[in-house]
C-alpha cells in the first residue's frame, strides 16, 4: 500500500467526516449559487445541485470539511442535496427567491432567482473560492454535460440511487489508476455500512 492508498484508507476507515448540517448556511449557500448562475443560460436548478456539490465536496478535499454538512445523495440525474427543496420553498415563501420556467433550447428549464443577495459573511474566503471554481468549471455548460461531470466523482459512483455520498469519497480521485480494486471495494462497504446505519437524511 503507497502513501496514497494509506491516506486514502485512513479517511474511510472513519466511515465518514463528522459534519453539523448547517441548513440556514445552506440556503444563503443555494442563493449564492443561483446569483452566480444568473447570467448563465443553462443555470437551471439541475446546474445549482452540481455547483453545490462541487463546491462541498472540493471544499472538503482543500480543508477537511464541508460549507455546510448538508446530505448529498445519489439521484439518476447526479448528486443533488436532500435539504434542496424544503430550503428551496422556504426561500420562495420568505421572499428572498423566486422560482421560474424558461425554455432554453426547446426545453423547460427550471431556475431560482434570488430577490436578495446572498449573505456572503456567512463564508471564509476558502469557501468562496470553492464556489467561484465550482462555478467557473460549469459555468456555460448544458444540465446534461454537468450531470456527466458529476457521474464521473467517485462518491456518486460507489453508491446506489437514494444513498448518502459520504463526504470522505471526496478523496478519491476520478480515474485514478492508483486508486486500487480493494480500497476500491472498502469504498463501497463504508457507503454500504453509512446507509445501513440508518443516519439522518436532511
Amino acid at each position: 500500500m503507497d502513501e496514497y492508498e494509506r491516506i486514502i484508507a485512513a479517511s474511510l476507515a472513519a466511515e465518514d467526516i463528522p459534519t453539523e448540517p448547517d441548513e440556514d448556511k445552506f440556503a444563503e449557500l443555494l442563493l449564492l449559487v443561483a446569483e452566480e448562475l444568473s447570467g448563465d443560460r443553462f443555470g437551471g436548478i439541475a446546474k445549482v445541485n452540481k455547483v453545490l456539490f462541487f463546491a462541498e465536496f472540493a471544499h472538503v478535499r482543500q480543508t477537511g470539511r464541508p460549507i455546510t454538512g448538508v446530505r448529498y445523495q445519489k439521484l439518476p440525474h447526479g448528486p443533488a442535496p436532500r435539504p434542496l427543496r424544503p430550503i428551496r420553498d422556504r426561500l420562495v415563501a420568505s421572499g428572498a427567491a423566486e422560482m421560474a420556467t424558461e425554455t432554453v433550447l426547446g426545453r423547460e428549464q427550471h431556475r431560482l432567482r434570488p430577490l436578495r443577495p446572498a449573505d456572503r459573511s456567512r463564508f471564509s474566503d476558502t469557501e468562496l473560492t470553492a464556489v467561484k471554481d465550482a462555478v467557473a468549471v460549469l459555468y456555460g455548460r448544458t444540465a446534461r454535460e454537468a450531470t456527466d461531470l458529476s457521474g464521473e466523482e467517485p462518491g456518486w459512483r460507489i453508491v446506489d440511487e437514494g444513498e448518502d455520498i459520504p463526504y470522505a469519497t471526496a478523496y478519491l480521485a476520478p480515474g485514478d489508476q492508483r486508486t486500487s480494486p480493494r480500497i476500491q471495494a472498502r469504498a463501497r462497504k463504508i457507503a454500504d455500512d453509512y446507509a445501513r446505519q440508518g443516519r439522518p437524511a436532511r
